[in-house]
């Protein structure tokens, strides 16, 4: 164990070390033009509201209902990756202009907006839900600072729309006042570096926001036509019309930072401790769960087969008791094969793509500077693996005596793939009606579609047709022609009971990672810790198999032989518990105020549930296959 986590830390040392081609630096000569472009804004929690986040929907900058300024002849779309797409990320030309190294004050963006009532409401209830600005400078998130519970300062991308102020006598019934934030405040840090023929040039390495509400006026004396010494905070007028003048100002700074290394900051974590008491509580788990079934397997089984075998064959073993007595009936197939075929394989194709992704943003190929690409990397290993999923479920339904060979061949490119798509369009079609920026184009649905029927469904047909031209898993004992009648069983035993219990110990091994990438999810935030994710990966995997073979030896004890579908679902029980986890993330974080935030959330929830269920299962029932197998293989039958 100490050895492995050396070498994952080691790894992961090493991929922040460097960048892929497509996120190379970008130089600047003094007073080039450096590009702002703007996205989506984003809710946030405050530490006023005790951490409460109150929506989870996104908006596009240039929505009406805010009323921002455009850049001459419209936005125009800034080319974003499949995984951006995804994520809701909408990013877009600005009337911004920014120079290398040329500080500006008090800038006019351009010419006052006029906010209705309508408008103003709209604006003042996003600033209650504390929604945040996102900026891009140079493909650097524009942040604000903050400091850990060490006092080492980091970024938090965005910056607010606006404050509220607390009356100093609530009980007098006065409501909060929303500000809203007309002027902003970019800090840029830059690094200098030489040209080949040794000519100066500058890159940008730090990005800085300090928004203020400011009473700003046209004034045709300064040079940047606006005047900005009123300090006065603009109120919107919630029954009238208020007239809003946009300013902003730009100051360079000079920095050591590298550009390699300027997404350092961004990076910053809360408790870093919190990440080691995770990974060891995990690795103490999986050290009790090996050395229990080591212990079951080193003592109890080979007493078992030695005494099993001893016995005089001859001889009326119907008194005898244990696991042998089902020998006949083990490998019998279960009820709905097809079913379970289906989900097997496309559980091996998740397993794959989650296991290869990890490891690719262990090794720093998919860095943060390139957005989105964790969830296009994702989406392109999953549809290549098509092959894999066909395969497998092929194979396997062959094994179990399946005859429906071409059912099972278009089935399984579709099934767990429809179901997810369909539960994504349809809480696509909230997004939609609420005018979010998270709404899925069109364009992109088609894409989606073209890659799943183009790419997979092929890839499936190919691998289920190798799948069932290779041999069956010959089982080492044969099967009975009259199922052997099945005893009472202890509680324990019993599906609701052993699931509950088998299915809590995977998830204390990933509940203090899940935090973090729901936090990840939902707050908006970068998630990059893929050295404890990659390591929660594996005790997962572990775990899952460890405990799964522990119940299925102590069913076949008892004398049940109904162990396959029984593993699946004793594995995949852990995504009960992370849809538990969900909803008391939603009680304890989350005051949602509207019903399609609620609905959102919960159906995203239990399609990540649903995900996880066909991911665990998979991986608690091949353990399990092995498992018997190996024990009834050192068994003598006649």
């Amino acid at each position: 164990m100490r050895l492995s986590l050396l070498g994952t830390l080691s790894l992961s040392s090493l991929a922040s070390a460097f960048y892929l081609p497509g996120v190379a630096p970008t130089d600047y000569q003094q007073d080039g033009t450096v590009p702002l472009y703007v996205n989506r804004l984003t809710p946030s929690i405050s530490d006023a509201d005790n951490q409460q986040l109150r929506s989870v929907l996104s908006y596009n900058y240039y929505l009406p209902e805010l009323n921002f300024c455009r850049p001459e002849g419209g936005p125009k779309k800034v080319s974003e990756s499949l995984g951006s797409i995804l994520f809701g990320d909408r990013i877009l030309t600005s009337p911004f202009e920014i120079h290398m190294r040329k500080n500006e004050t008090c800038k006019k963006l351009c010419k006052p907006k006029k906010y209705s009532r309508h408008q103003a409401k709209f604006i003042s209830k996003k600033i209650w839900e504390n929604y945040n600005l996102n900026f891009l400078v140079d493909g650097l998130p524009a942040a604000t600072r903050a400091q850990d519970a060490h006092g080492k300062d980091y970024f938090l991308q965005g910056f607010p729309l606006g404050e509220l102020q607390i009356p100093d006598q609530p009980e007098q019934g006065k409501a909060p006042v929303a500000y809203f934030h007309n002027h902003y405040n970019f800090w840029i840090d830059y690094h200098q570096t030489t040209s080949r023929n040794g000519e100066p040039r500058y890159r940008v390495v730090g990005v800085l926001v300090q928004p203020e509400s400011i009473s700003s006026k046209e004034d045709a004396s300064k040079k940047f036509g606006a005047n900005c010494d009123d300090e006065t905070k603009v109120s919107l007028n919630l029954d009238g019309d208020t007239d809003v003048l946009f300013t902003y100002s730009v100051y360079w700074r000079p920095s050591k930072t590298a550009w390699a290394t300027r997404w350092d900051r961004y990076l910053g974590v809360v408790d870093p401790n919190i990440h080691w008491f995770s990974l060891v509580n995990s690795a103490i788990i999986v050290v009790f769960l090996t050395s229990m079934v080591g212990m079951v397997l080193l003592r109890a089984l080979r007493k078992d087969i030695n005494r099993y075998n001893q016995l005089d064959l001859n001889e009326d073993v119907q008194d005898d008791s244990g696991w042998k007595l089902v020998h006949g009936d083990v490998f019998r197939p279960p009820k709905n094969p097809m079913l379970l075929s289906v989900l097997l394989g496309s559980g091996a194709q998740l397993f794959f793509m989650t296991g290869t992704t990890i490891v690719f943003a262990l090794l720093g190929f998919l860095s943060p500077s390139n957005r989105g690409s964790l969830g296009t990397v994702a989406i392109l290993l999953y549809t290549l693996l098509g092959f894999v999923g066909g395969y497998v479920s092929a194979r396997v339904y062959k094994t179990l005596g399946g005859e429906a060979w071409k059912q099972n061949i278009a089935i399984t490119p579709v099934f767990v793939p429809g179901i997810v798509f369909g539960t994504f369009f349809l809480l696509n079609l909230f997004l939609f009606f609420k005018q979010s920026s998270g709404a899925v184009p069109f364009t992109t649905m088609l894409a989606l579609i073209g890659i799943w029927f183009v790419i997979s469904v092929p890839l499936s047909f190919a691998g289920s047709w190798f799948g069932f031209r290779a041999p069956i898993f010959e089982a080492p004992v044969r099967t009975n022609q009259i199922p052997r009648q099945i005893p009472p069983q202890q509680t324990y035993l019993r599906p609701v009971p052993s699931m509950l219990l088998a299915g809590i110990l995977p998830f204390g091994a990933i509940f203090v990672e899940l935090y973090f990438i729901m936090n990840s999810i939902w707050l908006h935030k970068v998630y990059y810790m893929f050295g404890f994710l990659f390591v929660c990966y594996g005790i997962m995997i572990v775990t899952c198999s460890m405990v799964t073979i522990l119940m299925v030896y102590f069913l076949l004890c008892s004398e049940n032989y109904h162990w396959q579908w029984r593993a699946f679902f004793t594995s995949g029980a852990c995504a009960l518990y992370i849809f538990l986890n969900a909803i008391v993330y939603w009680i304890s974080k989350l005051s949602l105020s509207s019903f399609t935030g609620n609905v959102l959330y919960l159906g995203y929830s239990a399609l990540i549930g649903f995900l996880f269920f066909i991911l665990t299962g998979t991986i608690g029932f091949f353990s399990s296959y092995f498992f018997v197998r190996k024990i009834y293989s050192h068994i003598k039958i006649e």
